[in-house]
């Protein structure tokens, strides 16, 4: 067994990465301010912000087709656990997690009867040693409990694969033995690699930066919006001891007089070309192109609709990158929960099973993509053809995968 870092040095680790972790969460609540250039907003202005919900919707859109089903060849009874723990909510809140800040965890503890639960804590409260092979932890930190204020740790725990220890504001009050040879806390990574263990964001550099364009395009607009109603007027000519003029009422004025002066001189009324919110609006489409080429989203998903309606295949057509960002993400995620399963049949039982015991058992999910009427009349053909080329090949659990149903 490898030596144990220990609590001060997974302490450190978390607070160099906290920091990313809760700018990203700014950028999917719409809480960043783009940082202002200072070269077309006036010092009076400095206060304007706007907000765009692109990462948002980058997020929001591959998370909510990932749906997790169920466990199949469930041999240590995992699904009974996770319906027990909100099925419908811990996959879905945990994939959202993970998605945002590239890794989430899944906390695991007895309840009074010995029964066990599951919480997810985000990236920006968890970390810990990873074991490369299996996708488990060494060893775990997390936060528990934080005052809500200065963000500063009530509770914390320490998660090691014998014990796991409790601190109340810096304390130890609670150590717990822990039967399953395992850290009850578990990852869930989106997109891991061999240089970064612990997965990336789906809200990467490119997207916070291509963001930040855009939104500083929409405050331009939004400042030089009054010259798109009402170009600039100018009077030349007028005496120096002409009242001066009211600039709103002659702005809107239909009818306006001058007099000449002693000498017989007369103002002379022109306007400037009528200011225009074309290119800034072609700027902001660069950006949402630029925008949907780096997350596989379309024109259409972040604002800018196409004269025709998309048909199914068409948007599935349009959407392939997703889909394959999709199907990568369900691997992964899979991974996450087949493992918290794996640890929490290990607390439910109460001794320690070997990793390889679940090897037969596979996560289900719901299609990326639900068929229309059109699609699924295709699918009808092909299953009738390959059953009649291979007798009950397709059966009622492969339909179920393809369909939904």
């Amino acid at each position: 067994m490898d030596e144990l870092k220990g609590m001060e040095y997974l302490k450190r680790k978390l607070a160099g990465k906290a920091d990313r972790v809760r700018l990203r969460y700014a950028y999917y609540e719409m809480k960043h301010k783009a940082r202002d250039l200072h070269i077309s907003t006036p010092d009076a202005l400095q206060w304007l912000t706007q907000t765009l919900g692109w990462c948002a919707k980058a997020v929001d859109a591959l998370a909510d087709r990932i749906v997790f089903r169920e466990f199949r060849d469930d041999n240590l009874g995992m699904n009974a656990i996770f319906q027990v723990n909100n099925m419908d909510i811990l996959p879905d809140s945990a994939f959202l997690s993970a998605l945002i800040s590239s890794c989430c965890f899944i906390y695991i503890s007895a309840d009074e009867g010995g029964y066990p639960r599951m919480q997810v804590i985000d990236g920006s409260k968890a970390t810990g040693i990873i074991d490369p092979i299996t996708g488990l932890l060494k060893e775990g930190y997390a936060v528990l409990k934080a005052e809500q204020l200065t963000d500063l740790p009530l509770r914390e725990a320490y998660f090691t694969p014998d014990y796991t220890e409790i601190y109340e504001q810096g304390k130890l009050a609670q150590r717990i033995d822990n039967p399953t040879g395992q850290p009850l806390l578990v990852p869930v990574i989106f997109r891991p690699d061999a240089k970064r263990p612990f997965g990336h964001s789906r809200i990467s550099r490119a997207c916070m930066d291509l963001m930040d364009g855009a939104l500083r395009t929409i405050k331009r607009s939004e400042i030089t919006a009054e010259f798109y109603a009402y170009p600039q007027k100018y009077v030349t000519g007028l005496s120096p001891e002409a009242e001066p003029m009211d600039r709103w009422k002659s702005t809107i004025s239909t009818m306006m007089m001058f007099e000449t002066d002693d000498t017989e001189h007369h103002p002379v009324v022109g306007q400037f070309a009528q200011a225009s919110a074309q290119p800034h609006i072609d700027q902001l489409r660069m950006f949402a192109s630029a925008f949907g080429g780096e997350t596989g989203l379309t024109l259409d998903d972040l604002g800018f609709p196409q004269d025709n309606p998309s048909s199914s295949e068409a948007i599935k057509a349009a959407h392939e990158n997703l889909r394959l960002t999709a199907r990568k993400a369900q691997r992964t995620f899979g991974v996450g929960l087949l493992n918290a399963g794996y640890v929490a049949a290990c607390l439910r039982d109460k001794y320690p099973y070997k990793r390889d015991i679940a090897y037969l058992t596979k996560p289900v999910f719901e299609p990326i993509f639900e068929p229309d009427a059109a699609m699924l009349s295709g699918i009808g053909d092909a299953i009738l053809k390959l059953n009649q080329a291979i007798p009950d090949y397709v059966n009622e659990e492969k339909m179920k995968d393809m369909t939904g149903f």
